[in-house]
């Protein structure tokens, strides 16, 4: 059968179009639907314009230590309005770029709500077109709980797009978007309480990591109540919203923001129409090659729920891509030594085990850990501390993990995840010259074990 397209691709985020545009580069005939915006929730309402709000928010800090520099400042003073509409500016110009990226490859957009109709043909704009692999790319969505006045609150979506800061804001959650997002609030000035039902947030990072971001956030002034859920939200008369925790206490916010987890987007899909089946959490179902149990159909990305980070959707678009129409270069995704930042004020930077994961699996293990306060801040009344940890094999002497939590550490970690990733050993680091006077040295001059 002759089909009207080689893949086609439903979902224009980060993986969609990776795959699209890698296929249409390998010859294939390829098309792409999108309903919302190209670039996906990264370039949208994800990392690009919520590292740009972190920037924001870290100027505060950089006018309050300016003074210890010999610079002295008028009052500095903050505008929402035009940080917002500078934000939708960039993230216009790059919606330009997705869309020529796409274009200039050869695929074509369709830009409407694609529904699947069988194995082989979506409908789009009442169209319908026919495709040898349809390649599901939707990504996910946040969701709010739906307690009482649950329709008061926000989401990541809507926060990007306040009209004004709020005065008083409640951030709901435990994982990084929620800690991510108190940061901005409470460094652009809003009173800003972090409240999350666990003992501890970001559940998963290394043990070190969690407490020492939880005292620097405390320094920072920061309202951090933890084993305290929302029972329900109602709004008072003046617009402001009366929070009532489930032990009882009440407490007051101009903005509840709810971060407590993303479904995949599968809305009015068509999947009724297919074989392809949905894991207990909702996610799509796939093998190693990204294939449903429809043999036609494949999902990346978030939508299938495994590692929901944009560069590794990224890899998986070019893996599929690869294994489709350029088979010889094909190499599956690794999902091992996966890097990853929280942009946290101050950042976190990780890559490989936790000391929490290495001794789960069996490994004898040497702890090399240092927290300083950085040369940056010595002529400064500011006290935040930086935190540097290894997690060493204590047989192999193969550095298993990397942390930090501090200013640049996504930068910093990007490069040691090479070394981990080429199997570096301790010694490595220590016969490795450190570049001076840098935090970054403090990796390859810890000497010391502290625990084992």
């Amino acid at each position: 059968m002759a089909y009207d397209f080689d893949l086609y691709v439903i979902g224009a985020g980060s993986g969609g179009v990776r795959a699209a545009r890698f296929a249409a580069g390998f010859g294939a005939k390829v098309a792409v639907a999108e309903s919302r915006y190209l670039g996906g929730t990264c370039v949208n309402v994800g990392c690009v314009p919520k590292k740009l709000l972190v920037y924001g928010a870290h100027f505060a800090e950089d006018f309050e230590q300016a003074s210890g520099f010999g610079w002295s400042l008028d009052e500095a003073q903050f505008d929402w309005p035009t940080l917002i509409a500078n934000k939708d500016r960039e993230i216009n110009r790059l919606n330009g770029i997705y869309r020529n990226l796409l274009v200039n490859s050869g695929v074509t957009l369709h830009e409407g709500h694609a529904k699947i109709v069988d194995p082989h043909q979506v409908e789009i704009n009442g169209e319908r077109f026919t495709a040898r692999n349809i390649l599901i790319a939707t990504g996910g969505w946040p969701q709010i709980p739906e307690i009482p006045g649950h329709e008061h609150a926000i989401s990541s979506n809507q926060a990007f797009f306040l009209k004004e800061l709020p005065k008083r804001v409640l951030v709901v959650g435990g994982g990084y978007i929620a800690v991510e997002f108190a940061g901005i609030f409470h460094g652009l000035g809003a009173e800003t309480t972090l409240l999350y039902r666990g003992e501890l947030f970001l559940r998963g990072f290394d043990g070190s990591v969690r407490k020492h971001l939880q005292e620097e956030l405390t320094k920072r002034g920061m309202d951090l109540q933890f084993n305290a859920d929302i029972e329900r939200i109602d709004k008072q008369a003046d617009g402001s919203l009366k929070v009532t925790l489930k032990d009882g206490r009440q407490l007051e916010a101009d903005c509840v923001f709810y971060a407590t987890g993303r479904r995949p987007m599968l809305d009015n899909l068509g999947l009724e129409n297919t074989g392809v089946k949905l894991d207990k959490k909702g996610f799509v179902e796939v093998d190693e090659l990204y294939r449903t149990a429809e043999p036609s159909i494949l999902a990346l990305g978030d939508v299938i729920g495994r590692v929901q980070l944009t560069p590794v959707a990224l890899a998986e678009g070019m893996a599929v891509a690869r294994r489709l129409f350029k088979p010889e270069q094909y190499r599956p995704v690794d999902y091992k030594m996966i890097p990853t930042a929280v942009f946290s004020l101050p950042n976190i930077g990780t890559v490989g085990l936790t000391e929490e994961e290495a001794r789960e699996a069996g490994h004898e293990v040497q702890i090399f850990e240092s927290r300083f306060r950085p040369m940056k801040l010595t002529l400064t009344e500011c006290q935040e501390r930086t935190l540097m940890k290894l997690v060493v094999d204590a047989k192999t002497d193969k550095v298993l993990g990397c942390h930090m939590v501090g200013p640049e550490a996504g930068e910093i970690v990007q490069g040691l995840a090479i070394a981990l990733k080429a199997g570096a050993t301790k010694r490595d680091f220590d016969e490795t010259i450190g570049v001076h006077p840098t935090a970054a040295e403090e990796f390859v001059t810890m000497r010391t074990p502290v625990a084992g």
